[in-house]
């Protein structure tokens, strides 16, 4: 839909309106021109009449010439023809009430000027047609006072449908760009997503091989296949994951963590829901996983662990305990700077991107915990 679309009905209405009273000139010159002072001068103006009739519904038809040039000149036609009308119809017949040779055509171009730009302009049109045709009668009649009347009201009437279509083609218009937009980020989505599929399944495919090839392997190349199995769990998992529009959307944190419940993970929450934004429950959520992760890789398959959740109201609170032999001092330094970031980036950069704090206590032989404190914000 192009810009002033919705308008086009209005200028094809203004043009038959030109042309039906046209037709109502003819019918009342015929029917009043003996009484005119100069009867046969009525003829060339009808022809004008008539070429401009046609003249303007060919030329406002193409919004480009829809501007002030023809606009100025039809209402100068308008008040021309009124100009004329005293010495045509002669003064005592128009002080008898008889109507002007323009009559209902002369309001043609105060529609016009209304379309085209609002009541501000209609009404201005409307005043000086209405001027003029009071200006060329040396008596005011109750009939001359009406039309000029009835000229502004149509001139407010049309000004102001043209203000609600207006109006309505913007919003049309923004709300045909929102959806074109929304299509091509659905497309980009899908695109983003098929390419994705592509190199997921080829990595997918490379961690599968290496977990074949070396689970029968010893040492350090065993140890890699093992790592490559769950890395290839771990990412069929994601994959396989809906996704979720988290706009606005909580998830009580409870459910969460209750996942991890197996025979070797105890997890305890408090009996009323913890809700939280969804992607700060996930983030929790995925932070939990990974110190789990660590307590199996560190502690050995059959370590237990034990998890709680806490909600204080201003903070949520969770700790991950094991049973391990405990860390060394300074054993997390010492793993950062050897490149294995399990916990400076998958629990502590998780915890800090929440606005949390990460605090590790261990003691040798007495295990581990770890505790994350994130902000609860109810919305």
């Amino acid at each position: 839909m192009g810009p002033g679309s919705l308008q086009q009905p209005m200028w094809r209405a203004i043009a038959v309106f030109r042309f039906a009273a046209l037709a109502y000139v003819l019918v009342i010159v015929a029917r009043d021109v003996r009484d005119y002072t100069r009867p046969l001068a009525a003829l060339p103006v009808l022809v004008v009449l008539l070429g401009w009739t046609v003249a303007t519904a060919y030329a406002y038809a193409r919004p480009v010439w829809r501007r002030w040039p023809l606009l100025g000149a039809d209402l100068l036609m308008s008040v021309a023809v009124l100009v004329v009308t005293p010495w045509v119809v002669g003064r005592t017949a128009l002080n008898a009430g008889a109507p002007t040779l323009g009559v209902a055509w002369q309001a043609g171009p105060v529609l016009t000027w209304a379309v085209s730009g609002g009541r501000r302009r209609g009404v201005v049109a409307a005043l000086v047609v209405g001027g003029a045709d009071l200006a060329v009668r040396e008596r005011l009649t109750r009939s001359s006072l009406t039309g000029t009347a009835l000229m502004l009201l149509a001139a407010l009437a049309v000004g102001h449908v043209v203000r609600l279509t207006s109006a309505a083609e913007e919003r049309w218009q923004r709300a045909v760009a929102l959806e074109a937009a929304t299509r091509e980020r659905e497309a980009a989505t899908r695109e983003r997503e098929r390419l994705a599929r592509g190199i997921h399944d080829s990595v997918l495919q490379v961690l599968a091989l290496v977990q074949r090839r070396g689970a029968h392997l010893d040492g350090e190349a065993g140890e890699l296949a093992r790592l490559a199995g769950e890395q290839e769990e771990a990412l069929r998992a994601l994959i396989a994951r809906e996704p979720a529009d988290d706009d606005g959307q909580l998830l009580d944190l409870r459910t969460l963590i209750g996942r991890y419940t197996s025979p070797l993970v105890s997890v305890a929450t408090p009996a009323t829901p913890v809700r939280l934004p969804a992607g700060t429950a996930r983030e929790i959520g995925a932070a939990v996983g990974a110190a789990l992760d660590n307590v199996e890789r560190h502690c050995g398959p059959q370590a237990r662990a034990w998890v709680l959740v806490e909600d204080e109201g201003g903070a949520v609170i969770v700790s991950v305990r094991d049973e391990g032999p405990g860390l060394p001092p300074g054993r997390l330094d010492e793993a950062a700077g050897q490149g294995r970031l399990g916990v400076a980036q998958s629990i502590r950069g998780r915890i800090g991107d929440l606005g949390g704090t990460v605090t590790i206590t261990s003691v040798a032989g007495e295990g581990t915990e770890v505790e994350l404190t994130v902000p609860r914000l109810d919305p």
